[in-house]
């Protein structure tokens, strides 16, 4: 794909369509991700969104003025990751910051029409670019958060915060670009969750005040607000190992060629060509880290 042909609009379609690309919305401490099985039902939108919705959550998102993706790598030990962060100016993605258990009333944006009816509550986490919110039908839920609003989710003593993990309700992710819904039950601590749509709020995360993991390769001035995790080449969405795909493999190369970053994308090239670059070419950390996915591939293309 030729920059010149790109289109985010073009690509949240293409990845859409594909059930093995994963969907994630939030802020560093704080995510909501959107999986669907190849075989499970699906309602694709018909009201100028793109997304889709299960039984067990929903995907809604449009392709806003200046939406930037940025694709990249990231090896570790015995594999790596591969992200397309769907980004905008830090001017471009603010949301309500708010601080405070917040009512914001009806939800006449929700995916499924009988969920419009509900309550949206913001949690108040601080988020710059993402509202983190529940979404309230039980009428004993919604007068047990009305009665703990205009204070800190996690101040000590607060009942909001057990009253929610008892009842699950949905979560719904808010940015720019649109929303995550989830439906599935919150796990209780030490279980695992639902491998679908699922959130996690790690509040030792949200108290570093990061909108992105140190190793994403997101230029200054940008904000990742949300993400595609395209079909791994040797891993399931859920986890489980797969097999090296080859052509897996080939399409987040044509990812990292529409919208990667040229130097990282070309130190990728020269290791699958066999060529060990320097890292110091370009920005150690990101270099390193392209590097070493590279190195996790080629010995994978040589077996």
């Amino acid at each position: 794909m030729r920059r010149a042909e790109r289109s985010a609009e073009a690509l949240l379609r293409a990845q859409m369509a594909d059930p093995h690309c994963a969907w994630s919305l939030g802020s560093y401490g704080a995510v909501a991700t959107f999986r669907r099985d190849a075989e499970e039902a699906v309602r694709h939108l018909d009201d100028g969104r793109i997304g889709l919705a299960t039984n067990r959550g929903a995907l809604a998102l449009t392709a806003p003025p200046g939406l930037r993706p940025i694709a990249y790598e990231t090896g570790f030990t015995g594999g790596w990751s591969q992200v397309v962060a769907l980004c905008l100016t830090e001017a471009a993605c603010a949301m309500g910051r708010r601080t405070v258990l917040t009512e914001l009333g009806a939800d006449p944006a929700a995916v499924r029409p009988q969920d419009r009816s509900g309550i949206l509550f913001d949690l108040g986490l601080d988020l710059g670019a993402v509202d983190a919110c529940v979404r309230v039908t039980e009428p004993d839920l919604i007068e047990r958060l009305r009665g703990a609003t205009g204070r800190p989710l996690f101040v000590p003593g607060n009942p909001a915060l057990p009253a929610l993990m008892a009842a699950s309700p949905h979560r719904v992710f808010l940015a720019r670009p649109g929303r995550i819904e989830v439906y599935t039950a919150i796990p209780a601590p030490g279980q695992a969750g639902d491998p679908g749509p699922h959130s996690h709020i790690l509040p030792k995360l949200l108290r570093l005040r990061l909108t992105h993991a140190a190793t994403a390769p997101i230029p200054a001035g940008w904000v990742p607000v949300a993400a595609l995790h395209p079909a791994h080449p040797v891993q399931a969405a859920t986890g489980r190992p797969l097999s090296f795909d080859v052509g897996r493999h080939a399409a987040f190369g044509r990812l990292l060629d529409a919208w990667g970053d040229p130097d990282l994308v070309a130190l990728r090239c020269a290791v699958l060509a066999g060529e060990e670059p320097d890292p110091a070419a370009v920005n150690g950390r990101f270099a390193r880290l392209a590097i070493r996915a590279a190195r996790e591939q080629r010995s994978l293309m040589a077996a």
